[in-house]
């Protein structure tokens, strides 16, 4: 068992530092709204602390997950950040969705204080987190990761190394991108069922036994039919999300015709008042009258 923190105590944060806790582990957590990390401790046990560098000292692996790159920078590099209580040899894992860019940026900076740096973003949305099935996908050093595999195992079903410090982000990229794509697909058949008058159940039951099949049509078709978005991944951060893979493909010259196209969807959805939706909610658009 390992001594442990956890910075980000949000919707996927929370569980997870749980499941580190239920693992065994000697677990100090840290919010940026304390009242949430006081509320872990009662719930969990361990200790929580009053910024990101008391988490951190002495800790043998750090874990963070938060809201995007500006977010990062200030639990890690900023006046009272991690990076600033970690020892030499300690490992410090990133599951925040950020760009390759600071991933890169702070792994050369831990490189240089003697610790390691592996981004590893997460995938399988906030169910995955509380039931401990999460798909973790990491760039980095093959022996950082090797020993935070076993920590991590706690709240995944799947960590894979898969390259180089950045790797991890631009994986996530991949998976976003083909998020984006398989919703709005299922987004318009539903809506073109709907159209024509067909049993839209009927339809999804039958044609999910085929070559259609995906996990967004098992786990939203359903609610997707009702008009309930309240099930996961938000607008606003899919948003985020996408901009980064945008940016990205701007620079290594990848083109995204569709990705952009569903980006301004979710553009729209926005301005119906859905940021706060699922990001199957792109239905929403279809159906509006």
């Amino acid at each position: 068992m390992s001594r442990v923190a956890f910075i980000g105590l949000g919707v996927m944060g929370y569980p997870m530092a749980g499941h580190l806790r239920k693992a065994g582990h000697e677990v100090t957590v840290y919010n940026r709204t304390q009242a949430k990390a006081e509320n872990w401790v009662a719930a969990h046990g361990g200790a929580f602390a009053k910024t990101p560098k008391e988490a951190a000292t002495g800790a043998e692996f750090v874990f963070a997950c938060v809201g995007n790159d500006d977010d990062l920078r200030e639990v890690t590099v900023g006046a009272e950040g991690a990076f600033h209580g970690m020892e030499k040899g300690a490992i410090f894992v990133d599951h925040t969705t950020a760009s390759a860019a600071v991933a890169r940026e702070l792994f050369a900076v831990a490189e240089a204080q003697g610790f390691a740096f592996v981004d590893a973003p997460v995938s399988g949305g906030q169910a995955g987190a509380e039931n401990g099935v999460l798909t973790v996908m990491a760039g980095g050093d093959a022996a950082a990761f090797d020993k935070a595999a076993p920590v991590i195992d706690a709240y995944a079903r799947m960590a894979r190394l898969i390259g180089p410090s950045g790797a991890g982000q631009l994986t996530k990229m991949v998976n976003q991108i083909c998020i984006a794509g398989l919703v709005e697909g299922l987004a318009e058949g539903l809506h073109f069922a709907k159209q024509a008058g067909l049993d839209a159940e009927a339809v999804i039951e039958t044609i999910s036994k085929g070559a259609a099949q995906s996990w967004q049509m098992e786990n939203r078709y359903k609610t997707m039919i009702e008009g309930s978005f309240d099930f996961g991944f938000a607008v606003d951060w899919m948003r985020k999300d996408l901009a980064i893979c945008l940016d990205e493909a701007r620079q290594n010259g990848a083109r995204l015709p569709v990705t952009s196209l569903v980006d301004q969807f979710y553009s729209e959805v926005q301005a119906m008042g859905g940021k706060r939706w699922d990001t199957s909610s792109l239905i929403a658009r279809l159906n509006k009258s």
